[in-house]
This record gives C-alpha cells, sequence and structure tokens, in this order.
C-alpha cells in the first residue's frame, strides 16, 4: 500500500460518499423512543463497546429478551452477570464513561446502535430488581443515553446471519478447548475442558 491510496482528510473521506439521505438523517434521536424500546425489549443478545487505557473492547452480552431495561426514556440499565471475571468493561468504564451498543434481534434485519455515558451501581434495589431465578447480578452499568437511531438490513442480508443460525457448527472451527491447549502449550488439558464445559456454563449461567 502506498501512501498516495491512504485516505488521511475529512474531505477526502467524504468523497468516496454520497450525501447522507434524509431518513439516516431523521432516525437519529437523543431519547428512547417508543419503537426504539420495542426492539431493546425483544433483544436477548447486545455488543457493548468501551474504551479503557490499553485501547477499545467490544464485549457480548446476552440473556432473555428484554434483559437490558429502560428505567426512563434516558436511562438503560444493564445487568453484569457471571463471566470469566476478567471485567475488562467494567475496568474501562471506570477510566471512559463513554460506551456504545449494538442490539441484535433474531430474524429482524435492522440493528439497533445507542450511544451515552456509563457508571457502575451496587444500588440493593437495582440489584433485586434484575435479579434471575433470585442470584443478583454483580453490578448493573446504568447508561445515559446520548444517541440512538436503527441500522438498515444491509449488513445482516450480506452476511445471511439468520439464515446461517440453523447450521449447526462450522466445520474446521476449533473447540475451546482446542484452542486453550494449544496457547497454554498443552498446560491446559484441551478435551478435559471441552467435556466439562456444557455442565460448567449451564451450572454458572446466573
Amino acid at each position: 500500500m502506498t501512501q498516495s491510496h491512504l485516505i488521511t482528510t475529512a474531505e477526502q473521506l467524504a468523497g468516496l460518499f454520497d450525501t447522507v439521505g434524509e431518513a439516516s438523517l431523521k432516525k437519529e434521536v437523543s431519547y428512547l423512543h417508543p419503537h426504539y424500546l420495542a426492539m431493546i425489549e425483544a433483544s436477548p443478545f447486545a455488543v457493548l463497546a468501551t474504551h479503557g487505557p490499553d485501547g477499545l473492547d467490544a464485549s457480548p452480552r446476552g440473556d432473555a429478551p428484554g434483559f437490558i431495561v429502560a428505567e426512563d426514556q434516558h436511562t438503560l440499565l444493564l445487568p453484569e452477570r457471571r463471566g470469566n471475571n476478567r471485567i475488562d468493561s467494567l475496568r474501562n468504564i471506570l477510566h471512559d464513561p463513554q460506551v456504545a451498543l449494538l442490539f441484535l434481534i433474531p430474524g429482524l434485519g435492522e440493528t439497533l446502535r445507542v450511544n451515552g455515558r456509563a457508571s457502575i451501581s451496587v444500588e440493593p434495589q437495582l440489584l433485586d430488581k434484575l435479579s434471575v431465578d433470585g442470584k443478583a447480578p454483580k453490578c448493573v452499568i446504568r447508561i445515559q443515553v446520548e444517541c440512538v437511531f436503527f441500522q438498515c438490513a444491509r449488513a445482516i442480508l450480506r452476511s445471511q446471519l439468520w439464515q446461517r443460525a440453523d447450521a449447526g457448527r462450522p466445520a474446521g472451527i476449533p473447540s475451546a478447548g482446542t484452542i486453550l491447549a494449544a496457547l497454554s502449550n498443552a498446560a491446559i488439558d484441551g478435551q478435559k475442558y471441552d467435556a466439562e464445559l456444557p455442565a460448567r456454563q449451564r451450572a454458572t449461567l446466573y
């Protein structure tokens, strides 16, 4: 790649694209419109993007549809369930409260994007409100919404994401145990890890 092929200015970048359509501008709001709330309530999966001292991070979050709760038209509550205890996203929020969420809804082409500022709460009432089967989240990420808009379906259509969902595990993709055995130089027993993983995941979902 030569320097002459690099885009380095906003003017060069703008020259690559057409004018933004009216619909792409009108769909953006600074609050949780009822139509956008309906999408959040139907979504069982979201990606949380954060920024910290070591750079950017994107973390998958999932639960029953509506697991991210609207406290009001300007606030979302994201429970922090059991996971790998790396807490990358939480540490990043302490460093930089700016976050972004991408909501996906199986079978729907449109996705929903939410940008805002986050804080971390262990308020007992919140923990109790977002408990599942009597098990409270470790904490709750409260997101003050600043920007909300839906993303058109082109990415989902091109990827055929939902059509591929029922095809089972793709051939040639290594298991978690296989990856861990390789990266740990066999210090982790990959076969044992894979054999125990389903039961461990069932027992530690919440």
